[in-house]
């Protein structure tokens, strides 16, 4: 099974995880509430470290609760951990194999912090250092970049959300994520022929913000590991402290803004980058307004509140990566200089 696969696996295991994992994440949110924490601290690398970013926003400022991202080298390299007495420390790991992010839950464990693993390896290292383990259930994952366990630990981090929060709504649209994702599959076609147009792209960015920060950094990442394309993912209050001094005609600009709180502000730099910079747009929304400034647009489903959308958005970004490496000349299944499992200390 290759790359491809995997992305159209991604309806099916979403499904899975709903339905297998439902009274596991109420142990576990029942488990957090009964510790009386104050605070997330929460360690991961790569694609996962994304998943974290996605908690971030979603646990913070949904569930009260603030959401800090380790520094694993505190703990493996330099031995000198910060106090996690009052924290849940939460490790996300497709593999659950990188001892750096194992030193975190170790340590936690060790200063008497509960311990939370999600990962598709529940016999891992991990998640023996865990007082709960979280089962992403998304199957064997051999392509190198990560697509299916992505989504999966996203659906996770929203379960644990609706179940700490006891809220029946988010549970009952979370279940209509598999049929939204399984609609952006249908792009697959269209979205081949678009990247013939950015087949001699070598660097863009990528902007995202608010819940969809994550999907800027995990489209950057898909774009530099299966494309080689130097992309760098931007919040758009940070891009323009700076970075916006790099836009020239015709440089590409992707962005995904969907319908919520961050797109008007996210909307009004796009245009700027059109009428000002004449900047190449590739924009994902849900919104017609902000559909209409991009030289290629991509729609994403109408009905979708936006703490549910990266769950979504990622999909056709993922396609996006896909078809280009193919479009590139590349193997998408043998990325160079990678491999799937990183095990960094």
């Amino acid at each position: 099974m290759g790359l491809h696969e995997e992305i159209y696996e991604q309806p099916l295991v979403l499904g899975r995880l709903l339905e297998s994992q439902l009274d596991t994440v109420q142990r576990i949110a029942a488990a957090i509430k009964k510790a009386d924490i104050d605070y997330i601290f929460l360690t991961a690398r790569g694609t996962s470290d994304h998943a974290g970013l996605y908690a971030k926003y979603l646990w913070g400022m949904v569930n009260q609760l603030p959401v800090a991202l380790a520094a694993p080298s505190h703990f493996s390299v330099y031995k000198q951990p910060p106090r996690l007495n009052r924290a849940a420390v939460v490790g996300i790991s497709q593999s659950g194999q990188s001892p750096d992010i194992v030193s975190v839950l170790a340590e936690g464990r060790r200063q008497g912090a509960l311990t939370v693993a999600i990962t598709n390896a529940p016999d891992s290292p991990l998640a023996e250092n865990a007082d709960h383990v979280l089962d992403i259930s998304a199957g064997p994952e051999k392509a190198v970049a990560a697509t299916k366990t992505y989504t999966a630990q996203l659906m996770a981090i929203g379960m644990l959300s609706a179940a700490l929060c006891e809220n029946n709504q988010m549970f009952e649209r979370l279940q209509q994520v598999p049929a939204q994702v399984q609609e952006m599959l249908a792009l697959d076609a269209s979205i081949r022929q678009i990247t013939e147009r950015y087949r001699y792209m070598t660097h863009c960015v990528v902007l995202g913000r608010g819940y969809n920060y994550a999907t800027a950094f995990e489209w950057s990442l898909k774009l530099k590991e299966l494309t080689y394309v130097v992309a760098n993912p931007y919040s758009p209050a940070d891009f323009q402290h700076g970075p916006i001094a790099i836009v020239e005609e015709g440089f590409p600009v992707l962005a995904v803004a969907p319908q919520g709180a961050v797109r008007e502000n996210l909307q009004a730099l796009l245009q700027r980058l059109k009428d000002e910079l004449r900047a190449e747009l590739l924009i994902l929304s849900n919104d017609e307004a902000t559909l209409d400034l991009a030289h290629t647009p991509l729609k994403l489903p109408k009905e979708m509140p936006e703490w549910v959308s990266p769950l979504v958005s990622i999909i056709p970004a993922q396609l996006y990566c896909y078809h280009l490496t193919l479009a590139k000349g590349w193997d998408a299944e043998a990325p160079r200089g990678l491999k799937k499992v990183t095990e960094t200390k």
